[in-house]
């Protein structure tokens, strides 16, 4: 009997069907269940270990604040961050915004390396490796236009000059790069940079008439002002680095010298420009306009380089930065460098504040030949009368660096409030162990005194320095109790003990586990 073929069809189909539905209990009951979604607040979803995987596969573009509650930087950015993401949710529905509470999620703050707040990263594709750090970002309208150069041509292609003009007249500030071809090294490197400096409007073009209407050599790139040629960069396959580039660009979103204050503070440390210098002089003296006129004059020939600030000091509100330089009333004007990365400072040793000074100054210190400064209060003459005994710059090395004697140190600001309210614990400490000749109880005031062997990220920063050879630091992560620095001593003595004399430190190492629990906002 033949069997038609479209009865075999039928057949095949019914059995395809019938198979397709066969599926176990379990498995409908996972097919019937969904997962509900990520909860959001004012369009920004909440993130957490939990669903930070499942929020990653789920979208494309994923722009994620890590932040702390307590952080007053992360409370000015949440509004900011909240409008953009309203905005672009119907305009670029494929581009979320998260936000995580590092806080509470230790893992991820580890996992990102999360060290100061609020830090912003963007992850694209579902990947958690590399996520692109978005730096510097304010304001809803730069994290719109961060995003959407992240995600699509970060330049305008300038065909004419009207076209140029609109660029150019949209804002304050506007970049337009002129070339030959729209293909080459030099043309990325503008493009990528583009992508960093959401502030302003960029655009390209290879039109010989919009070149000969600004009157620019080809292959330039030209910052406009307020509508005028500000600067002029000339650009070169292989000569410029996208840092380089941002660099010059940034520092226009800044005076050429910028006064300090706690309007400008912010836009100060996002210019990427890690070399600052700042002059430091009463704004109501008799002397100001001729100093201030020296310090501009010298400051449009480090442009890029060097970052040039004003600190007034007759504001009260400054009173943290002059500690943190160790400025007095008797050393105005004074005029100090710091390099951001290695928090090295410099000071300048002429005490006249003229352009030749000045040009003298920052040439040694680019060129290497500067000598750092590291200030030191005079060693008192009770310093180890008391249990508690003073550590300043000019003994720490000796004191601690020794073969016999372990040293726990208490490193604190006298104007934080949790290092005044810690002070009286410490004695107690130091009255417990004053009997103790193998273990010391010390404090040092880092406001007056640069000490070079430890990293500082805290106000209080504790730190054991063993007796021995080896001299290897351990950073005390405990609670702030007299119980627990008690309880933290005697371990580690116990555990030299039974390491011998061979390994003073019985194989401890400084202990960074609990090191991201530690909240730290770096503020001046």
């Amino acid at each position: 009997m033949k069997t038609h073929p479209f009865s075999l069809l039928l057949l095949l189909f019914l059995t395809g069907f019938l198979a397709a539905e066969s599926i176990s209990p379990n498995e409908a009951k996972l097919k019937q269940t969904k997962l509900p979604k990520i909860k959001k607040e004012n369009h920004v979803l909440l993130l957490k270990k939990s669903n930070f995987d499942r929020a990653l596969k789920e979208t494309k573009y994923l722009l994620v604040k890590f932040y702390v509650t307590l952080s007053q930087s992360s409370q000015n950015l949440s509004e900011e961050f909240a409008e953009a993401a309203r905005q672009l949710k119907k305009e670029a529905p494929r581009i979320q915004f998260g936000k995580i509470d590092v806080t509470h999620q230790h893992d991820l703050r580890k996992e990102f390396n999360i060290q100061a707040f609020p830090t912003v990263k963007f992850f694209v594709n579902g990947s958690r490796e590399d996520p692109i750090d978005c730096k510097g970002v304010r304001k809803a309208s730069a994290f719109i236009t961060w995003v959407k150069r992240r995600t699509g041509p970060s330049t305008v292609l300038i065909n004419s000059t009207d076209q140029a003009e609109a660029i150019i007249k949209a804002g304050d500030l506007a970049v337009i790069g002129f070339f030959r071809e729209l293909h080459s090294d030099s043309v990325e490197v503008f493009c990528e940079t583009a992508r960093d400096v959401p502030e302003m409007p960029f655009g390209m073009t290879a039109s010989e008439e919009v070149c000969a209407n600004y009157g620019v050599q080809r292959n330039s790139l030209v910052v406009f002002k307020e509508g005028k040629p500000v600067h002029n960069e000339v650009l070169e396959d292989g000569r410029q680095s996208k840092l380089g580039l941002t660099r010059i660009i940034k520092t226009f979103t800044l005076d050429l010298v910028t006064e300090y204050n706690i309007e400008t503070s912010v836009k100060i440390f996002d210019v990427p420009v890690e070399n600052h210098i700042l002059l430091f002089t009463p704004m109501n003296s008799e002397t100001f306009n001729e100093i201030y006129k020296n310090y501009q004059s010298a400051a449009a020939q480090f442009r890029g380089k060097m970052l040039f600030v004003l600190v007034d000091t007759d504001e009260a509100r400054n009173g943290r930065i002059f500690e943190y330089f160790r400025i007095r009333d008797i050393d105005v004007p004074a005029v100090r460098i710091l390099n951001l990365t290695s928090e090295a400072r410099y000071k300048m040793p002429a005490d006249e504040v003229t352009v030749e000074n000045l040009k003298d100054f920052c040439q040694s210190y680019l060129h290497g030949k500067a000598k750092q400064h590291l200030p030191s209060e005079e060693i008192p003459q009770d310093w180890d009368k008391m249990p508690v005994k003073v550590l300043v710059g000019k003994n720490f090395n000796s004191v601690i660096f020794n073969k016999t004697m372990t040293v726990f140190v208490m490193f604190y600001a006298p104007w934080s409030h949790e290092c005044r309210k810690l002070l009286p614990v410490w004695d107690k400490l130091g009255e417990q162990y004053e009997s103790h000749k193998d273990i010391m109880i010390a404090k040092t005031d880092v406001t007056a005194n640069d000490i070079q062997a430890v990293a500082l990220d805290r106000y209080p920063f504790f730190t054991l320095f063993p007796a021995g050879a080896h001299h290897q630091e351990v950073a005390y992560t405990g609670e702030y109790t007299l119980e627990a620095f008690s309880e933290f001593l005697e371990e580690q003595r116990k555990k030299k003990a039974e390491a011998g004399e061979e390994d003073p430190l019985g194989g401890i190492k400084e202990d960074f586990s609990q090191k991201e629990t530690v909240i730290t906002e770096k503020e001046l």
